[in-house]
């Protein structure tokens, strides 16, 4: 026999205090890189061909790519970055969405870009490598 559980007045407070917490979390976020794209691009781009994981013919070209991404990440509505992250949705548990909107990007878009020559490891290689650049921004703002 299946268990009935009933939500009290404590657990709405706190499933409350949750996702206010993420949502905080998300605005955070998308304002701190909206006042850095431009090193934050730079920095991720490097990281990107420093450890192999893109190897392009212009370190620019995908510099400028990533702050373009990055812009239409901070101008999106919560529903076209949760549609452009769905496929990538399941990769890890409790995902930053800014790594995850540009893992994704990076996966199905960038790739296909004429400056590319191909982009190695796996997802999550891409993710962590993305999210480590990410946290030093957010730590330092």
């Amino acid at each position: 026999m299946a268990k009935i559980f009933y939500t009290g007045n404590r657990e709405a407070k706190l499933l409350s205090k949750i996702e206010s917490s993420k949502e905080r979390e998300r605005l955070r976020t998308i304002s701190t890189i909206r006042d850095n794209t431009d090193a934050f691009s730079n920095k991720v781009s490097m990281k990107l061909i420093e450890t192999g994981l893109v190897e392009t013919v212009s370190k620019s070209s995908i510099e400028n790519q990533i702050a373009r991404c990055l812009d239409t990440l901070c101008k999106a509505e919560d529903f076209d970055i949760d549609y452009a992250v769905a496929p990538l949705r399941t990769l890890i548990s409790n995902p930053n969405i800014a790594s995850l909107y540009l893992t994704t990007f990076i996966v199905e878009k960038l790739i296909n870009h004429r400056d590319v020559i191909d982009v190695y490891g796996s997802d999550e290689d891409i993710y962590y490598c993305i999210n480590k650049e990410l946290a030093i921004l957010l730590q330092n703002s």
